[in-house]
């Protein structure tokens, strides 16, 4: 078993809200508060709250560990204390070699010296010689795409800009260990793909990364282990996908808008359940998902329709389904019951999803009720393909120089 690489063991961080001292009759009992009545670590004095409490995990070579969460669940403060930016309230905690980290928008950086001045300060920060740094240069450059404000100071570029060149020199001064937080939410699309690439390369050569996001598709992709984090406590730790089903649930299954008043029917609920019929949230590639939709009827309704969408988390529309396309149905409803919609050799890639459920009419297809995008599901798998879905195939050489056929992809 390798050595860790990045530990953190029993981590409890705490913080003052809003101490402030008007007067030398308040400043010198605090002072003497804090010098002679130091409280146990697991005690909080008044105003105190912690940000992180009993926090313990291990990333090892080749690992890519997500932190998820909601916003001041203590993510960040967890990297602020991985670089040394906050000492631990007690537990230890410890990165081994060279650290790339982002953590900040511009962190790090003079705000008066250029972007050039500042890669050579960063570098020298993380203990590399000018030479190496100056080998490198380009590299950093030509990714950050800031090559023409490079000799412009800092302070003079957006938030953005910031960014990438700070991403960039993380990712490329050959850090043994990689710190990426949700800064990377202010770059554009096509520059977060070339970062999640470019993690993807220093993973596979062994470089640990600890990455925090909300971007909950990159996480499915790019990481091998998550952990929710809920006020300052890990409420989960292991698959992504399972740690994203963990994060989102209870799913908001609610209706965004009351059907209408004279509706013959309506949706009463709905669910998504795995290949042992047992509601899930969590799907392989290539196995089945099972979408339920139950609803009820004032009356004999005559042949409604039913209809299933799925997006992506980003919004991109993946399918769209009913049962006038298909072809089914076309009877007489009434009462209360459910529809399902089974679908086999699922061919989503890893990401997460949401489902929409509806029921339409028969004559216009017009809907009469609708969930939108109500439940929430991740896909896993071990297939390596790119994009979103995976196809079933094989290969063929019909060339003459061929010795054996080539092997089928499933």
């Amino acid at each position: 078993m390798s050595e860790a690489a990045v530990v953190l063991d029993g981590v409890w961080k705490k913080f003052r809200r809003g101490e402030r001292h008007d007067s030398l009759r308040d400043l010198f009992p605090a002072i003497a508060r804090r010098l002679a009545g130091r409280s146990r670590p697991e005690e909080l004095a008044q105003n105190e709250f912690w940000a992180v409490r009993d926090v313990s995990f291990e990333v090892k070579s080749g690992e890519a560990l997500a932190i998820i969460g909601p916003n001041g669940a203590g993510k960040s403060t967890l990297l602020k204390l991985l670089t040394r930016i906050l000492r631990p309230t007690s537990g230890t905690c410890g990165v081994r070699g060279r650290v790339g980290a982002l953590i900040e928008v511009a962190a790090g950086f003079h705000p008066d010296l250029t972007g050039r001045e500042n890669v050579f300060l960063q570098g020298s920060i993380m203990g590399m010689q000018r030479t190496e740094i100056a080998t490198k240069f380009d590299r950093i450059v030509e990714f950050s795409g800031v090559s023409e404000f490079i000799d412009t100071p800092v302070k003079r570029y957006s938030s953005g800009m910031n960014a990438r060149l700070g991403f960039s020199i993380a990712a490329h001064l050959d850090p043994d260990v990689l710190l990426i937080d949700e800064v990377l939410s202010v770059g554009d699309a096509t520059f977060q793909e070339r970062c999640i690439k470019r993690m993807r390369e220093l993973i596979g050569r062994g470089v640990p990364l600890v990455f925090i996001s909300h971007n909950l598709p990159a996480v499915v992709e790019l990481c091998t282990r998550a952990i929710v984090l809920e006020r300052g406590q890990v409420k989960f730790d292991g698959p992504p996908a399972d740690a994203i089903a963990a994060y989102r649930l209870p799913a908001d299954s609610g209706r965004t808008a009351a059907p209408p008043p004279d509706a013959p029917v309506w949706l009463t609920g709905g669910g998504l359940l795995g290949p042992d019929g047992e509601p899930s949230a969590v799907f392989r590639t290539g196995g089945t998902l099972d979408v339920r939709l139950d609803y009820a009827t004032a009356g004999r309704v005559a042949r409604p329709h039913f209809a299933v969408d799925i997006h992506r988390a980003d919004g991109v529309y993946c399918a769209g389904i009913n049962t006038q396309m298909d072809g089914v149905g076309g009877g007489t409803i009434e009462g209360n019951g459910s529809v399902v919609l089974s679908l086999r050799n699922l061919p989503l890639l890893p990401g997460c999803y949401t489902v929409s459920l509806g029921i339409l009419d028969a004559v216009n297809l017009r809907p009469i009720d609708l969930r939108l995008q109500g439940y929430h599901f991740s896909v896993a798998s071990d297939r390596r393909d790119f994009g979103l879905v995976s196809f079933e195939r094989d290969w063929q050489n019909s060339g003459t120089a061929a010795v054996r056929p080539l092997a089928v992809a499933r």
